[in-house]
């Protein structure tokens, strides 16, 4: 499916789009709160500035997508594969990432507020100066990952999430 025709058939009120391959499509700038992308292949697209607010995105394949700027508050990425992702200045507040694969993504200045990132695997990210305020780190992998100057306040992590990090990797306080 080319991305003129998942816009125009959204915007003619289908929602259900589980499954579709969208590899390398362009939809930038494009509005499409609460659709269902479920296991769909998004792999390289460009979703930049995308609204994409509450949309169903477990299970797709995101690997390497430009997602600079989009607005994915509330939407459901569980188990979405967001290898090497562009998420910079997105907004992930409440979003779902559970068991997510986010290794190497770009999540600089990313709001995750509230996000659920339990059993996520952040290895290799950049979190620099992200919004982790009240986010769910149980269980997660943030092994190699980047977070100087993120904000941690009442970030929610247990005995089993895996920091091990060197500190020339990792500071806490967001100090360099």
């Amino acid at each position: 499916m080319d991305a003129n025709k998942l816009v125009s058939r959204y915007e003619a009120g289908e929602q259900d789009f589980s499954g579709a391959v969208l590899h390398q499509a362009n939809l930038k700038n494009t509005e499409l709160i609460s659709i269902n992308l479920c296991a769909a292949d998004l792999s390289g697209a460009d979703l930049s500035g995308a609204k994409l607010r509450g949309c169903n995105l477990s299970r797709a394949n995101l690997t390497d997508a430009d997602l600079n700027g989009a607005d994915l508050s509330n939407a459901n990425l569980s188990e979405t594969n967001l290898i090497g992702a562009d998420l910079t200045n997105a907004n992930l507040e409440r979003a779902n990432l559970r068991k997510a694969d986010l290794r190497g993504a770009n999540l600089v200045n990313t709001n995750m507020y509230e996000a659920n990132l339990a059993e996520a695997e952040l290895s290799g990210a950049d979190l620099t100066k992200a919004n982790l305020d009240y986010a769910n780190l149980t269980d997660s992998n943030i092994n190699e990952a980047y977070i100087n100057g993120a904000n941690l306040t009442n970030h929610i992590i247990s005995q089993e999430t895996h920091v091990g990090v060197s500190p020339r990797w990792i500071s806490w306080s967001g100090s360099h």
